[in-house]
């Protein structure tokens, strides 16, 4: 099949850039549902950027993800020729920018700079017995909504809804604690593909597989069409909001599967999926390989354009922020404010907080904003930044604290919010976090002039510490240096909702 390369190629890229319609169509309703107004300033700013990741073929979300591939072929095809040949265009996708570098060696924490290695790309063959065609279709899951997915074994009892037993009721608690649980930590508005039942592998499995469905399609077992219905229409009250942020949309979508299980199990897995909802597939012609038809979407019909107002809408009541910051201007910002940031940061991951509780900064941080990203980075002569949305924040909370009070960094930049820790430092010491848009990779990628310098780049691109030059890059102050966090605030006053919901309903 000389054409199979060139289309799976197509297929990796498409479903990094550029989101199938019916996900388009349920970020439409949002926008135009939404009422609050921090929820929906951050959806403007979503919609541009997924306007210009589709133009400009470019990551919607920085964390372009793990691949997985569910492959359907005729009875004798060579599967071993395709998955090398899959591999290599993974290899390929993350070479041209497509694809993060997101594949770490778990001893080493070597990035294999590819995206290959043991267990990547995941890639599921199904024989069936269409001798002509072959169905090629792929999710792409960031980490940061993959970190949300959660695993319950019924009977159990749940935080603010009790016990949960082995019926649908229990399953109904359980995913609305998996929602209530996710916060804006896993890109709220967010989908779930759930599974009952199965043994431990299979659930989850069968939960991730839930997410292949299309948004708007229904169910075939009327049990669980109207579990489905109700989640969507429940979720959506707890008042979590885009982001987190507070707010009437929190859920775009709820697709439930079920198996049979061992007599002593009954598990529920939920697979928790960003608004950055990446899942396109494509039928290839057996003989050729070429690109028949696209699933999820009609090649014939336009995208749907989700933004006409450019995004961050800017209201006069801004703080404008020069970095590097001094304490008397953070010491000023109280949560709520909207601040827009011109002037010097530094981007630091999981690697870099490790790396400063053992050594000194390679820079100074006194005064800096320290962004939580991965971004995207192609080379060609000089560096330049294509991808560069926020990284869940709350896996630095070990870190964050001690490293605002060694070295004196005044702001911190992520999406999710950070924990009691950070906030005592940041009351202590002068500090605030900074909430960015989460997946809103192309948007902030326009926000950074240029790349100054990097350090660190031996534990790879997305770990390495970046220095980057920015203009007019705007962020929401969610916990401020007076002890106040808008994520404690939304996740107490979600849960008083939550409780209200454990009285039976089915």
């Amino acid at each position: 099949m000389e054409g199979f390369r060139d289309s799976i190629l197509q297929l990796i890229t498409q479903t990094s850039t550029n989101l199938p319609p019916d996900v388009r169509r349920a970020m439409a309703r949002a926008l135009e549902t939404e009422q609050g107004a921090r929820s929906a300033q951050a959806l403007n700013v979503i919609a541009t950027n997924i306007d210009m990741a589709g133009d400009g073929e470019g990551p919607i979300c920085q964390d372009t993800g793990w691949p997985t591939f569910e492959i359907k072929t005729p009875i004798g095809a060579n599967q071993i020729v395709m998955k090398k040949e899959i591999r290599e265009m993974v290899a390929e996708a993350t070479k041209r920018g497509k694809l993060r570098e997101n594949s770490v060696d778990s001893l080493t924490g070597k990035n294999s700079g590819n995206n290959l290695g043991p267990g990547t790309p995941t890639i599921h063959f199904e024989q069936w017995e269409n001798d002509s065609e072959v169905e090629v279709k792929l999710l792409l899951k960031g980490g940061g909504c993959e970190n949300k997915n959660i695993q319950y074994s019924l009977p159990a009892e749940l935080p603010h809804l009790g016990k949960a037993g082995r019926d649908l009721e229990g399953v109904r608690k359980c995913i609305l604690h998996a929602v209530w649980q996710a916060q804006g930590q896993g890109c709220s508005a967010g989908a779930v593909g759930v599974c009952i039942g199965g043994d431990r592998t299979t659930s989850y499995q069968h939960a991730k597989e839930q997410l292949f469905r299309t948004l708007d399609d229904a169910n075939p077992n009327p049990q669980l069409a109207k579990l489905e219905d109700y989640i969507m229409q429940t979720a959506n009250t707890l008042g979590i909001g885009t982001m987190g942020f507070g707010g009437g949309v929190t859920l775009i979508g709820c697709k439930v599967g079920v198996m049979n299980r061992l007599p002593a199990s009954f598990f529920v897995s939920v697979a928790y999926d960003c608004w950055a909802f990446r899942r396109l597939g494509v039928v290839l012609d057996a003989k050729t390989g070429a690109i028949k038809r696209w699933l999820y979407r009609d090649e014939k019909e336009p995208n749907i354009a989700m933004s006409s107002d450019g995004g961050f809408v800017s209201t006069g009541r801004e703080k404008i922020l020069h970095a590097p910051l001094t304490e008397e201007q953070v010491r000023e910002l109280q949560v709520g404010d909207v601040v827009l940031i011109t002037g010097d940061m530094y981007t630091g991951r999981d690697a870099v907080h490790a790396y400063l509780m053992k050594n000194e900064p390679p820079v100074s941080l006194q005064g800096s904003v320290l962004y939580h990203c991965g971004p995207v980075v192609m080379k060609n002569g000089n560096y330049r930044i294509t991808a560069a949305g926020p990284t869940t924040s709350i896996r630095e909370e070990p870190y964050q604290g001690d490293i605002i009070k060694r070295y004196g960094v005044r702001a911190v930049i992520g999406k999710g919010g950070m924990g009691a820790k950070t906030l005592a430092a940041m009351k202590d010491f002068g500090a605030v976090y900074l909430n960015a848009i989460g997946g809103a990779a192309q948007y902030y990628a326009r926000c950074i002039d240029e790349v100054l310098d990097v350090n660190l780049i031996e534990f790879g691109i997305p770990e390495a510490m970046w220095h980057l030059r920015v203009t007019d890059f705007p962020a929401i102050v969610t916990m401020d240096a007076h002890g106040n966090s808008l994520h404690a605030d939304v996740e107490k006053a979600s849960a008083t909702i939550l409780a209200k919901l454990a009285e039976p309903v089915f």
